[in-house]
């Protein structure tokens, strides 16, 4: 059986459910440290005029080394108000934003104290309108002892695994030779990014790649899987 696993991320972009998707089981790497300036609280959206963040405020300042799952969220901005106005600026006229904004308008109502929760429960989603079964797990239940490399084998041992599925920058960091030494097979995700009718497109090469999923869910609807191959 293949195991993925990536930290909770904010909105993530296809190649992370393409990920899921060809795994045997996922799981939320809730307890690793929490990276500023990457994708954990943050992600992209395309605009008339190209593509813009969408950021969750955190609270980080004094905090020193935070774990995401113990990450809070800084609620004395009003992002929930910027977020749900940029998703009807920029998504108002496409095809199923009806259907999709329905679920986000439910989102940014509630007051989310902790960023793991909102992003994990924005993935389920997802996953859901994808159709993508994969059973979930969670770090944080594994009672995982070890870090980097030895982390990611504990993790295939504690889910009887033989395969772990690697983004394409786990070439970078990974101890190779501790998965052989492990017999555990280590392979590296071949995505391949399609390209989609999008808002403000007039023809491919204006395409905007690795954007947030939900660029491809207003575009695109139930045709979703099928793009990115999760059927």
């Amino acid at each position: 059986m293949i195991l993925s696993v990536h930290q909770p991320q904010y909105i993530p972009w296809i190649g992370y459910f393409d990920k899921i998707a060809k795994s045997g089981c996922f799981v939320f790497l809730d307890e690793v440290q929490y990276k500023p300036r990457e994708f954990q609280n943050r992600n992209k959206i395309r605009t008339k005029d190209g593509w813009i963040w969408l950021s969750v405020p955190v609270v980080s300042k004094g905090k020193g080394r935070q774990r995401i799952c113990e990450l809070k969220i800084d609620n004395s901005f009003p992002w929930q108000h910027k977020h749900k106005g940029s998703l009807q600026t920029w998504y108002g006229n496409t095809r199923f934003f009806d259907e999709i904004f329905q679920f986000f308008e439910s989102v940014y109502k509630r007051n989310w104290e902790k960023l793991a929760d909102l992003n994990v429960h924005i993935t389920e989603y997802i996953l859901k309108q994808l159709d993508i079964r994969t059973p979930i797990y969670f770090e944080s239940a594994l009672d995982i002892k070890n870090t980097k490399t030895d982390r990611i084998i504990e993790i295939c041992r504690k889910l009887k695994v033989d395969t772990y599925l690697s983004g394409i920058g786990g070439r970078e960091y990974l101890e190779e030779e501790k998965f052989k030494d492990a017999q555990i097979k280590l392979i590296y995700q071949d995505f391949h990014h399609p390209v989609y009718q999008q808002q403000f497109m007039k023809d491919n090469s204006d395409f905007i790649p690795n954007l947030s999923i939900i660029d491809l869910l207003f575009n695109e609807g139930p045709k979703a899987k099928g793009i990115i191959g999760a059927e």
